[in-house]
């Protein structure tokens, strides 16, 4: 005999399902409201950079360790294809980075000099990478009291093979060639070794000076006096030719609009800020991860100013 009672649920299955749904409505509502709160100076920030498209001086900021040339090298390729943009403006506040995305930007500097007129306008620190940058323009300017300089590449390379040993751990190699594994915290480095790293330093610095003396017109023997890594006070540096003048970012303005054939302060148009996507926030770690990359990399080759680091 069968039973056609249909089934019911209990009150405890209904409670917990609608505890269940409860939970998940309000886990929307915090995330939209995080959305909201997150993406609010983002929509303010973005609405405001790219203001006064009247024309006038586009503006590059460089800020900050250089990790990667994309963002600068895109802004300046607009600017240099925007006939509103009349003169372009960097804005360096960095001591440096990669050298290939330090290079990079500097060869874009370069092609846009060719149309317009770049002034750069050096903030705090504009050293190492930071200099190699700004010598691509067409006039610099500097605060008195920039520090900038450090014509030199730097390597910076561990040894854990003594901590290692003291812990019991061991490193088992395989390799098709006697230099594959160069630059292995493992283990000590062999005099060949430092040879070859060292080569490949002093080309990069070789690249260093060719660059400021081609940027700046100035005697290849000058500018390699110079760059042994020390750095220089701004006021210096306009006495050694690798500034222009001095001045603040005002300043650099007032001389890219003159520069420009503009009348008065010039427009400054900022390149527009991507508006802020949640998903884009939870998902692209880009940043993150040029930044873990830079400090994971057991070999660093860089036109960087950071003895603390």
């Amino acid at each position: 005999m069968t039973d056609e009672t249909p089934l019911r649920r209990s009150p405890s299955t209904r409670g917990g399902r609608r505890s269940f749904l409860a939970v998940l409505l309000v886990l929307l509502v915090v995330l939209a409201v995080m959305a909201v709160l997150i993406s609010g100076p983002f929509f303010l920030a973005g609405g405001g950079r790219d203001r006064q498209r009247g024309g006038g001086v586009g503006v590059v900021e460089i800020e900050g360790i250089i990790l990667s040339p994309d963002s600068a090298v895109k802004q300046l390729v607009r600017f240099q294809n925007d006939d509103q943009i009349r003169a372009i403006l960097l804005r360096i506040d960095s001591p440096g980075g990669g050298v290939a995305a330090t290079q990079e930007i500097y060869q874009e500097v370069m092609r846009a000099r060719l149309r317009k007129k770049v002034v750069a306008s050096l903030g705090s620190v504009a050293a190492s990478g930071g200099l190699y940058v700004a010598s691509a323009a067409t006039r610099v300017v500097a605060d008195p009291g920039t520090l900038t300089g450090s014509i030199s590449v730097v390597m910076h390379l561990a040894n854990y093979e003594a901590l290692f040993h003291k812990i019991g751990v061991k490193s088992i190699t395989i390799k098709s060639g006697e230099f594959k594994d160069i630059g292995s915290p493992w283990r000590d480095m062999t005099g060949r070794e430092r040879e070859i790293l060292q080569k490949l330093v002093e080309d990069m610095h070789k690249q260093f000076v060719q660059a400021v003396v081609q940027g700046r017109g100035l005697p290849v023997e000058r500018v390699a006096a110079l760059a042994d890594g020390r750095v220089f006070t701004g006021r210096e540096a306009v006495g050694l030719g690798l500034v222009d003048e001095l001045g603040n970012f005002e300043d650099a303005v007032a001389l890219a609009g003159r520069l420009a054939g503009l009348k008065g302060r010039p427009n400054l148009v900022y390149p527009r800020k991507a508006r802020f996507s949640l998903w884009d926030f939870l998902l692209d770690r880009s940043q993150a991860r040029q930044i873990s990359d830079w400090f994971a990399h057991p070999m660093r080759i860089q036109y960087l100013y950071a003895p603390g680091l």
